[in-house]
């Protein structure tokens, strides 16, 4: 079992053809992922060898749809064509877009995530900014490194690409259902309240680990959902206990102003929803560990 993505995912890439594109199809071809395409309007009606595995280019979406069935796009398109082309993956009506790229412009993030709610939310927008999202050996869409852990029973949620792939690793001997990036910026598609839903929803998830970052007030209403709607144990860690306040801190919704989006802040609402939260990484996965021991 898996949420949002698995081994019958059949996967387009936007922006293929680019030098980012043509290496992370790669890297997504030798993780199982079952690419059936890439577009590209300048190159459509060619194709391009992975190590003797042939991709061939479409000159849209809705082209690469009605020939290959595929349903998941991931998005290599740089920050001023990328509006454009998630606007493209959501006029084809593609389930789930993953839009892996940095420096969108938050305008332009909020008009295309606007135009999929007003098209009735038929694409599912994860990110942007994100490393995308794995099924450990089924299949991964986006830049998650395949290789860091295995398939297993907890579900992760992750604010941070970096941290995504810490905390795979850290959790590598016990792995994963599935782990999903949802970027770090101001306006993203796909929430961590979304991803906890679809954790709770899945057999095959025992417990659920989620990042978060300091900046805005996604998980204390993350934290509220969980105590209203998640039944299974949730474990978390916020990054950030020691930045600086009014300062942006990596990502562009990591700044906290005041006491609003502080560290500190959301662990107090996320421990008085009942998630045991790590002051480290580490000691995140350790807490994970003992209330899966627990439960055998």
């Amino acid at each position: 079992m898996a949420i949002f993505l698995n081994k019958d995912s059949k996967v387009i890439v936007q922006g293929m053809t680019g030098a980012t594109g043509m290496k992370h199809t790669k890297l997504m071809l030798a993780d199982g992922t079952n690419i059936v395409g890439g577009v590209n309007p300048r190159k459509a009606g060619t194709t391009v060898d992975f190590d003797g595995t042939e991709i061939p280019v479409f000159g849209s979406v809705a082209e690469a749809i009605e020939k290959t069935g595929a349903n998941v796009s991931v998005l290599f398109v740089p920050p001023a064509f990328a509006k454009a082309a998630v606007v493209e993956a959501i006029d084809a009506e593609i389930p789930l877009a993953v839009v892996i790229t940095e420096g969108i412009a938050v305008h332009d993030s909020a008009a295309f995530w606007s135009y999929a709610t007003s098209k009735g939310n038929k694409t599912r927008i994860i990110g942007p900014n994100c490393p995308g999202l794995i099924t450990p050996g089924q299949s991964n869409a986006g830049i998650i490194p395949g290789d860091i852990t295995k398939p297993g029973r907890i579900g992760l949620v992750s604010k941070s690409g970096t941290l995504t792939y810490q905390m795979m690793y850290e959790l590598r001997d016990i792995g994963f259902s599935s782990a999903v990036g949802i970027g770090g910026d101001p306006v993203i598609g796909t929430t961590h309240i979304d991803a906890l839903e679809a954790f709770e929803a899945d057999p095959d998830t025992d417990l659920i680990v989620m990042i978060g970052e300091i900046g805005g007030d996604a998980e204390e209403r993350a934290a509220d959902y969980i105590a209203k709607h998640v039944t299974k144990p949730v474990v978390g860690y916020v990054a950030g206990f020691t930045a600086p306040e009014g300062k942006t801190m990596g990502h562009a919704g990591a700044i906290v102003s005041g006491s609003s989006g502080t560290a500190q802040a959301k662990k107090e609402a996320l421990e008085a929803a009942g998630v045991k939260v790590g002051k480290t990484p580490t000691e995140t996965a350790k807490l994970a560990r003992e209330i899966l021991s627990a439960a055998q």
